[in-house]
């Protein structure tokens, strides 16, 4: 069996954590910023993890199980 290839694009965009969770940044942060409030642009600045229901098909593009 060949090794499975990482996609670039999912390597860029995801880490694992040390316990398996996969971490990820907001969208919407990187232009047309003057009309989003503060308080929005603030809580989109945090990382938080992908969700449960992604979270194989990014494991896949990451190349582990």
């Amino acid at each position: 069996m060949p090794k499975i290839k990482t996609k670039a694009s999912a390597k860029k965009r995801f880490k694992l954590t040390a316990t398996g969770k996969i971490k990820r940044k907001h969208a919407y942060k990187s232009h047309i910023l003057t009309k989003k409030s503060k308080k929005r642009k603030l809580r989109l600045t945090h990382s938080t993890l992908v969700s449960d229901a992604d979270k194989k098909n990014v494991l896949q593009m990451l190349g582990k199980k």
